[in-house]
């Protein structure tokens, strides 16, 4: 399907409420609120797909389009159909987004043998991590732990770095005050900037 042909009837960024509606209609198993629902967040999904592919090399296997199609065959062929507002859809969606690259990253770390990691930007996030480049795998592992210890911390990583939503839409999907919203984030990236910084430590000394 070719969303971003369908997209040019939406011009200006979608209105949460019209997300909402299509996902209603998506759970209610309607097909073409699927190519609607697509072609309507279409852009949006590809910023989140250029975040993760920013510091990749060129000739990576996956591209934005490439990533943006994977990650919704893999959400719509599973059959979870059950996001409930527009940031909801867009965690998942770059949920799975992560979980490819980090497929690839493992795959490709396998042929090119240790000291050479697959890289990910986090100049966006503002201190999260030690440098501005880390390895896609420790990010995804420390997220993944970040998540088994306070899951709405590690929602509003997702939702705040790789997603782009702002402090308000962040809090309004998550049901929470803005003011708790900066306490967890500012938990969150120390409790990353820490455990990205003792695996440095760890991997520099050999152990």
């Amino acid at each position: 399907m070719r969303w971003d042909l369908l997209y040019s009837r939406h011009m200006s960024k979608p209105d949460p409420k019209q997300v909402t509606a299509l996902l209603a209609d998506v759970r209610l198993g309607n097909k073409n609120a699927i190519d609607d629902l697509m072609a309507l967040v279409y852009p949006e999904l590809r910023q989140i797909a250029a975040r993760y592919l920013r510091s990749e090399r060129p000739t990576h296997t996956l591209q934005t389009t490439a990533l943006v199609h994977e990650a919704y065959a893999r959400m719509f062929g599973s059959g979870r159909v059950d996001w409930k507002n527009r940031a909801h859809f867009f965690a998942a969606m770059a949920t799975e987004m992560r979980r490819i690259l980090v497929d690839y990253a493992r795959a490709r770390n396998a042929q090119k043998g240790p000291g050479k990691r697959v890289m990910i930007s986090l100049t966006d996030a503002k201190d999260v991590g030690t440098r501005a480049d880390e390895d896609l795998l420790a990010v995804d592992e420390a997220l993944t732990r970040l998540e088994q210890l306070e899951p709405r911390a590690c929602r509003i990583v997702e939702l705040r770095f790789f997603t782009g939503l702002n402090e308000r839409e962040t809090a309004e999907a998550l049901q929470i005050s803005v003011s708790t919203l900066k306490r967890d984030w500012q938990f969150a990236k120390a409790w990353l900037f820490n455990e990205l910084s003792s695996r440095s430590a760890r991997s520099g000394s050999g152990n």
